[in-house]
């Protein structure tokens, strides 16, 4: 279902539009007969989470209920999705955190005392234990966290991951052995875009490095034809290739849950808002949290932003065998985010906001700001880029935050060392990717502390290599000019600057789009 609507042209009455620029954002006035793109309004949310949680368990699809699955001597896991999801971090209690407890009270009922719950971190930083605590809730963190059967998946423990075979590719599936040899494994799901969930969760969720190299690649994710729809995607044709040999050896009961766009809490809830909507409301917080950002330090700014919990509503779950459900949470997600858009333009505008899957708690690096815009953002279509083939896209981010130690110790070595000897997707993963993910520190700093894998940054390379390969031009408005031009583009001062810039490859009147998100939406684009 396709939401009308939500398109409209810039005229001489079009108020100035928020843009996302990291830790803060502005107000913008585009050139007029710009198209903007609105995200879709929230869904209603579910009123009685706990009964629709319930139903789902015990009306899961093709699947027998969870009750009949669970008996006394069996050997329980209960995986989840990692602090990666949702963005923001949920209100308490996390959706998580309610599956989980039902899931734990049917297994009490039925007299399952071996229960391990895992945190599905694959190449992810280790969560702490108050993170960990955020999702499952108090009860279940202090029944199991320090006992240790509450963990995060360690993708480097030998010992702890089995090999399952190979696809008919030669793709290898690398697990948690826990999981693996488990007689059901339960994963709680949250589907916050179209990309999520599916044989995405277990493949990649719980996988070593031996198994995501055969999607996570420069080759795949350029072949990747929108990481939003799984049956054009690569690197999702790769994933369910892996996920039904783990179907078809490992027992899993997947639970899925999708939200509303309810994303920004009191006083930011004019973001979730077409601005001349504004109530005289709006306007006020909008003015007083614009002077107040104006004026605090970065620090303090990073605090605001990163203790945002967003009210979210859940508009749907389903549980079962793992296609099946993943068929009905499609539908709920794009119920919620698709908007059809007619034609692509010649210049795409994206304002890059302060968080990502892979900066919670931590700073928006150069590499993840470019992971966010050109990985994510554009890729938040269906059927074709909102951007013509040579086209260009000018991204908003002050690409200023720097490198969190504790966090991406291996991006710092990417960004200085490798960046300053090519940008090329293709070339860096098959020059030094393999030095970076077997490297012994970045190994020993992911399994001890809570860094993230050393072949990360790669990752985040190659999510934006569709877009490189796509594109012509990329230009940060307001980006540090020393810094866009080491990751290979160039920075402008303002957005009438940018478009001069692209001129040569887009002409002196461009069309030009811009997608107005957060909240997410994802662009149904007919050409």
């Amino acid at each position: 279902m396709t939401r009308p609507g939500l398109v409209l042209e810039v005229d001489d009455r079009t108020p100035p539009l928020v843009v996302h620029e990291g830790l803060g954002f502005r107000l913008e006035d585009f050139p007029l007969g710009t198209r903007v793109i609105y995200p879709p309004e929230s869904l209603p949310a579910i009123r009685d989470v706990e009964a629709a949680i319930r139903d789902a368990l015990l009306h899961p699809v093709d699947s027998d209920p969870l009750p009949e699955r669970l008996f006394a001597g069996m050997r329980l896991t209960i995986a989840f999705d990692d602090v990666s999801l949702p963005l923001p971090s949920m209100r308490r209690p996390d959706i998580r955190q309610r599956v989980i407890e039902q899931v734990l009270t049917m297994a009490a009922e039925a007299g399952v005392d071996d229960v391990e719950i895992i945190a599905a971190n694959a190449l992810h930083r280790r969560m702490t234990p108050a993170e960990l605590e955020h999702i499952v809730g108090e009860r279940v963190f202090r029944s199991f966290h320090p006992q240790g059967r509450l963990y995060n998946f360690d993708a480097e423990d030998r010992d702890a991951l089995a090999h399952l075979g190979t696809t008919e590719l030669g793709e290898d599936i690398e697990i948690s052995k826990r999981a693996a040899e488990s007689d059901l494994l339960v994963y709680v799901n949250v589907n916050l875009v179209a990309m999520d969930g599916g044989h995405k969760s277990v493949g990649i969720g719980l996988a070593s490095y031996k198994s995501l190299r055969h999607h996570h690649n420069a080759h795949t994710m350029v072949a990747s034809r929108s990481f939003m729809d799984h049956e054009r995607s690569a690197m999702h044709h790769s994933a369910w290739r892996i996920g039904r040999v783990i179907k078809d050896t490992v027992n899993v009961f997947q639970v899925e849950t999708t939200l509303n766009n309810d994303v920004f809490p009191a006083p930011y809830e004019f973001l979730m808002k077409r601005e001349w909507e504004w109530s005289v409301r709006d306007q006020a917080s909008m003015l007083a949290v614009r002077r107040g950002l104006a004026l605090a330090p970065q620090k303090l700014r990073h605090k605001l932003f990163h203790d945002l919990r967003a009210p979210y509503g859940l508009t749907g779950i389903a549980a079962g065998e793992v296609e099946a459900v993943h068929e009905r949470t499609l539908e709920r997600v794009h119920r919620q985010q698709k908007v059809e858009v007619q034609g692509a333009s010649d210049v795409l505008v994206l304002g890059v906001p302060y968080l990502g899957p892979y900066n919670v708690n931590s700073s928006m690096n150069p590499i993840l700001a470019t992971c966010m815009g050109l990985g994510y953002y554009f890729n938040s279509y269906l059927n074709h880029p909102l951007v013509r083939r040579g086209g260009a896209v000018i991204l908003y981010h002050p690409l200023d935050e720097g490198f969190n130690q504790l966090h991406h110790p291996s991006y710092v070595d990417f960004y200085e060392e490798v960046l300053a000897e090519t940008t090329d997707p293709a070339v860096i993963g098959a020059t030094y990717e393999r030095q970076f993910a077997e490297d012994p520190w970045y190994r020993h700093l992911y399994r001890t502390s809570h860094a993230y894998h050393g072949v990360h940054p790669f990752y985040m390379w190659y999510w934006a290599a569709h877009a490189m390969d796509h594109v012509g031009d990329v230009i940060w408005v307001g980006g540090d000019r020393r810094v866009a031009a080491r990751l290979g583009f160039r920075a402008a001062s303002t957005l009438a600057d940018a478009l001069e810039m692209a001129s040569g490859s887009v002409g002196t009147s461009p069309s030009i789009t811009y997608l107005h998100n957060p909240p997410h939406l994802l662009a149904d684009v007919r050409v």
